[in-house]
């Protein structure tokens, strides 16, 4: 068990990073939050800003955002067990 503690935390660490590299590098006015929530518009580059770097830049800290927290629980699970 104690291996798998540890791969975990390795893992939730090279997460915590990543995130914290992506959120700074965006370039949206609203940062983090603004990645989140997003602003939308009617034109044609909102509608295809998902095939732009920002926009796999903005998937990619929403995916990292997603595994940040399924990691936050499993270890708060593995340090009770």
């Amino acid at each position: 068990m104690e291996i798998v503690k540890y791969v975990v935390m390795a893992i939730y660490a090279i997460v915590c990073v990543s995130l914290i590299v992506l959120a700074t590098k965006s370039k949206e006015d609203g940062g983090a939050s603004g990645t989140i929530v997003g602003a939308s518009s009617n034109n044609f580059y909102e509608k295809n800003k998902g095939k732009t770097a920002e926009g796999r830049m903005k998937r990619a800290t929403i995916t990292l955002m997603i595994v940040f927290a399924v990691l936050t629980i499993a270890l708060g699970i593995i340090f009770v067990v």
